[in-house]
C-alpha cells in the first residue's frame, strides 16, 4: 500500500516532506491569490522544491528566512532560546494569559499605547479593528490605498465579512497626501495607511507628508489606523522611534513574523477601551485560541534579538540596492529599475525586461552552480505587458557580509545565465 498520504500524493512529495509554500515572496507568505506565479500560471511544485533546496544549499545570500529551516531546526532552535527571554518554569498560556499576556504588555509599553491584544494573524487584527471604528465613529467606509493589503490579498473580505466599504484617496504608486485626503470628495470613518507600502516597492513618505497626512484625516473628523506589519523596519527612514511613529496613529497593527522572524501572530495597540471591544470581536472571529505559547516566545525573542539589527539591515539594503544598479548598468541589460532607490527599508524591488521563467532559471542555475543566491522569486507584474518581471529583495543578517563589490560580481554572473536562457 502507498504511504503517502493524499496531499502528498496530489504534489508529488515523499512522505512527511512539506510543501514549498506557493507564493512569489516566500518570506512572509503574500502571494497574489496566495500562489507562486511564473507569468503562466501556478509554478510547478517540483520546480519549487528545486529551488527550494538550492537556496538551502547556499553557502551566500541576502536573507535566510525562518521559512527555509527544516521543522526540527526551528523547534530546536526555540527550545534553546526560549529561556533567555521569559521563564519556562511559568505554566504554559491559556486563552491568552502568560506568556501571550506577558508580550502584550510589551508591545504596548514599546510603541506608547495602554493596552495591547495578540491575535493569530494580521487580517484578523484589521479586520477587528476597522469595524470597531466604524461603530465608534458611526461611519463605515474606510479610506485606504487599492494597493493596500486588504484591498490586495484578503478577498474583499473587509466588505465581505465586517460589511465595510471602502474609498481610495489616490492610486499613485505612494501613500495619499494631505491635499489628497483634503479633497476625497465622500466622508470616511477610518483612514488607513500602510507603512510601508510594499506593493509599489516598500515605499514610505517622508515624516512631515506622514504627519500632515494625518492631520487631515483628523480634521474630516476620521481616525488614523496604521497597517504596521512592517513598521519595526520604518524607523531609519524616519529618523523616529518605533513609538512616535505609532503614536500618530489611533491604532496600530505589527506583525511578528515579517521581519522579527517570529512564527506568527500580531498585535493590535490603541486605546484601552477599544482593545478590550478587539478581545470580544476575536472571539467571534475565531481567534481566542486555546494555546499560542510557541508563537508568543518566538514573538518575544524577534522584539529581543531582531528589533536591533533591523538598522543595520536597511543601512547596508542601500549599499546593495546601489551595487546592484550599479552592475546591471554595466551588464547587457537594456534596462533595469530598482525601487525604490535608495530603498525606504531593508526590502525593496528590482524590475527586468525578461519573462518570470527565464529569470527564475537563471537564479536557480546560480544558486545551484556557485552556491551564491542573489534573487529568489521574479514574478510578472498582475497587471502590465509580457516580458516583463521583478522580485522583492530583502537584506537581513546574512547579508550584512557582502560588499558592494560582491553584488557586482554576482549580478555579472546571473546576468550571463539570463542571456544563456534565452534573454535579450
Amino acid at each position: 500500500m502507498d504511504k503517502k498520504s493524499e496531499p502528498e500524493r496530489e504534489h508529488g512529495l515523499e512522505p512527511g516532506q512539506a510543501r514549498e509554500p506557493e507564493n512569489r515572496n516566500e518570506e512572509d507568505g503574500h502571494g497574489q491569490d496566495g500562489q507562486e506565479e511564473d507569468g503562466h500560471g501556478q509554478e510547478p511544485v517540483r520546480q519549487r522544491l528545486r529551488r527550494l533546496a538550492a537556496w538551502r544549499a547556499c553557502e551566500r545570500v541576502l536573507t535566510r528566512p525562518p521559512m527555509d529551516q527544516r521543522l526540527g531546526e526551528r523547534l530546536t532552535a526555540l527550545a534553546a532560546d526560549a529561556g533567555a527571554v521569559y521563564d519556562l518554569d511559568e505554566r504554559t498560556d491559556l486563552y491568552g494569559d502568560g506568556v501571550v499576556a506577558a508580550l502584550e504588555r510589551r508591545v504596548a509599553s514599546l510603541l506608547g499605547f495602554p493596552a495591547a491584544v495578540f491575535f493569530p494573524t494580521g487580517t484578523m487584527a484589521q479586520q477587528v479593528a476597522l469595524r470597531s471604528w466604524a461603530g465608534r465613529t458611526g461611519n463605515r467606509t474606510v479610506a485606504l490605498h487599492p494597493l493596500a493589503h486588504p484591498e490586495a490579498h484578503e478577498g474583499g473580505a473587509l466588505s465581505c465579512v465586517s460589511g465595510l466599504r471602502t474609498v481610495h484617496p489616490t492610486t499613485e504608486p505612494r501613500l495619499p497626501n494631505a491635499e489628497e485626503i483634503h479633497d476625497l470628495a465622500e466622508p470616511f470613518g477610518t483612514l488607513m495607511l500602510e507603512l510601508p507600502l510594499r506593493e509599489p516597492g516598500f515605499v514610505l513618505p517622508s515624516w512631515d507628508e506622514l504627519v500632515a497626512v494625518c492631520a487631515a484625516a483628523r480634521e474630516r473628523d476620521a481616525v488614523v489606523h496604521f497597517d504596521g506589519a512592517r513598521l519595526w523596519e520604518c524607523a531609519s527612514h524616519f529618523g523616529r522611534t518605533p513609538a512616535e511613529i505609532a503614536g500618530l496613529a489611533d491604532s496600530v497593527y505589527v506583525s511578528f513574523y515579517k521581519s522579527l522572524r517570529g512564527l506568527s501572530g500580531a498585535m493590535l495597540v490603541g486605546p484601552a477601551e477599544l482593545v478590550e471591544e478587539a478581545r470580544v470581536w476575536r472571539h467571534r472571529y475565531g481567534g481566542r485560541l486555546f494555546q499560542q505559547y510557541p508563537a508568543a516566545l518566538s514573538a518575544l525573542l524577534g522584539l529581543e534579538r531582531e528589533l536591533p539589527r533591523l538598522p543595520s539591515y536597511v543601512a547596508h539594503a542601500r549599499v546593495v540596492a546601489a551595487a546592484l544598479a550599479e552592475g546591471f548598468a554595466a551588464s547587457r541589460v537594456p534596462w533595469f529599475r530598482v525601487q525604490p532607490e535608495p530603498p525606504h527599508t531593508h526590502q525593496f524591488q528590482v524590475w527586468l525586461p525578461y519573462a518570470p521563467e527565464v529569470l527564475n532559471e537563471a537564479a536557480v542555475r546560480q544558486a545551484e552552480e556557485t552556491k551564491v543566491a542573489l534573487f529568489r522569486v521574479w514574478s510578472a507584474p498582475v497587471a502590465g505587458p509580457p516580458g516583463v518581471a521583478f522580485t522583492e529583495v530583502t537584506v537581513a543578517e546574512a547579508g550584512l557580509e557582502w560588499t558592494a563589490g560582491d553584488i557586482r560580481g554576482a549580478v555579472e554572473e546571473f546576468v550571463g545565465r539570463v542571456v544563456e536562457e534565452g534573454g535579450r
